[in-house]
Order: structure tokens, then C-alpha cells, then sequence
């Protein structure tokens, strides 16, 4: 069956997450103050990465829910009991700096554009509809998408094929017509391959290494590869 639809991860997909998070933070510490726990801010840095990860999985797994992974991480990053309050308002003062530090990656409008005319567009996320909607709007890209779906509103997260099928069901297509771009060769492209869909890792870094997963390098590569719609048996990388 010809793919008709395009879903997209957003965060390390189309947007630069991981270059706004380390500077934001790096922003947030430089008026907050280096925590005493850490030598340099690399090592701050690294720590926060670890703890981010650490509580988004928590939250992916149904054990925290939005508010309560951010906490956590306050918590454990100060190495301080804090009351929710004050840890609200720390991660708060940090979101500020991290929001001014977003940014689209340079491919994604021109991608967009080309795959305008032909596919439809929606949004799966392992966030929450709130913050994910704010973001697509101050990055100028919220009309692309017809829907944006989101774990935290539907109770589950990828790579559960429940997540993947709600997001189709958004749309009003079967599985196999809908095709999903993320950054994580396992939450991402094989989560959707298992539930139907075409699976699409993109591997900005160039890791290679999992010859079974479609695998594109940047977005230029995606509308080449749709249009020859490749669902199986697919190489490991398109040029």
C-alpha cells in the first residue's frame, strides 16, 4: 500500500533538542551558580543529560507523571529535598533559558516543503500535547501538521504500537500507509516497523550499524526515499 502520510518525532528529529537543552542549561547555571556537587560545568552538564534521560524514561513507563519527572530532576540534580514549589520554580527559571536556545535543523523546512504537495503530516511524541504545541508554534511550524499526538495525554508511549496506531487513527489511515521519522533507531523506527508502519531511523550522527532499519542520514534524503516507497527489504541508507 502507497504511503499517504508522514509522522514525525520532533525532538533530534526536527528539532535541534539536544544543542538547546546543553545550552539552555549551560545559560540557566552561569546566573543560577555552579551546585557545589560539581568540579566544572561539563561535569554539570553531564550529569543533567543522565538525569533527564534517567526521568523521561520513568515518565515513558507510567511510573511519574509530567510534572513529577521535572521535579525529580530538580531534586536530584541540587542533591536537595526541595518542596514541589521550589522545584517547580527552579526547573521554571531553566525552562526560560532553554526556550531561548530552540531552533529548527536546518533541514526541516526545505524537507517539509518538498513532501508538502504529495503526503499528509502529523506529530508523534513521548511529551505532552502542551509542550509540544508551544514549541511547533514559537518554531513557526505548527500548521504543517494536521495533528499532534502525544504520550502523556494518551497513556502510552513509544515504542508501544498503541501509540504509534492512536497517532493513525489521527489521521484516518492504516498503518501501512503512514510512514514515521524519528532519532532513536529502537523508540523510533523499529517501534513503528512492529506496529505496521514504514519505519524511518534517522541517523543524523551517522552510527550505521543496524542494517535491518530503513536509515536516512539527514531529511533530504526523505522524499527521494518515499517516493520510492522502499516499505521492504529496504538497504540501510538512501543517497
Amino acid at each position: 500500500m502507497t504511503v499517504r502520510a508522514v509522522l514525525w518525532d520532533i525532538d533530534d528529529t526536527i528539532f535541534d533538542y539536544a544543542s538547546a537543552a546543553r545550552g539552555g542549561m549551560h545559560a540557566h547555571l552561569e546566573v543560577e551558580g555552579l551546585p557545589a556537587a560539581y568540579a566544572s560545568m561539563e561535569q554539570a552538564l553531564a550529569v543533567w543529560e543522565e538525569l533527564t534521560a534517567y526521568h523521561w524514561a520513568r515518565f515513558a513507563a507510567g511510573e511519574t507523571d509530567w510534572q513529577g519527572q521535572r521535579r525529580d530532576r530538580v531534586r536530584a540534580f541540587l542533591g536537595a529535598d526541595l518542596g514541589d514549589p521550589d522545584a517547580e520554580s527552579w526547573f521554571e527559571r531553566h525552562l526560560a533559558h532553554y526556550e531561548a536556545a530552540w531552533s529548527l535543523f536546518p533541514d526541516t523546512v526545505p524537507a517539509l516543503d518538498l513532501l508538502a504537495d504529495g503526503y499528509r503530516h502529523a506529530v508523534l511524541s513521548n511529551s505532552s500535547v502542551h509542550h509540544q504545541e508551544r514549541k511547533l508554534r514559537v518554531l513557526g511550524v505548527r500548521d504543517r501538521f494536521e495533528a499532534v499526538v502525544c504520550a502523556a495525554e494518551l497513556g502510552i508511549s513509544k515504542p508501544e504500537a498503541g501509540a504509534f496506531h492512536a497517532a493513525c487513527k489521527a489521521l484516518g489511515l492504516a498503518p501501512e500507509e503512514v510512514a514515521y521519522v524519528g532519532d532513536q533507531p529502537d523508540i523510533d523506527a523499529r517501534g513503528a516497523v512492529e506496529a505496521g508502519l514504514l519505519g524511518i531511523w534517522l541517523d543524523r550522527n551517522g552510527l550505521g550499524g543496524r542494517p535491518e532499519l530503513v536509515r536516512i542520514t539527514g531529511l533530504e534524503e526523505l522524499p527521494g526515499l518515499l517516493r520510492r516507497d522502499t516499505r521492504f527489504g529496504a538497504p540501510d541508507t538512501f543517497g
